[in-house]
């Protein structure tokens, strides 16, 4: 799968989505199993996506998340 370039502001929100709702500490690779494959809950799954399409709507009508 390819990277997407998305403006930097998105890429900060999806940072502070998967610290806050999925603890992860970071989404860059490590090149390490343990660290770049997590056990997560469906339902911090559908919270994480649920905050990523909220900040999506919110930023399209010029406002914040």
């Amino acid at each position: 799968m390819s990277a997407t370039t998305i403006p930097a502001a998105a890429r900060q929100q999806l940072d502070k989505i998967a610290t806050s709702i999925l603890g992860i500490e970071t989404l860059e690779t490590r090149h390490s199993d343990r660290m770049d494959f997590h056990d997560t809950a469906v339902w911090s799954i559908k919270d994480a996506l649920e905050a990523a399409y909220l900040a999506g709507i919110a930023d399209r009508k010029g406002g914040a998340a």
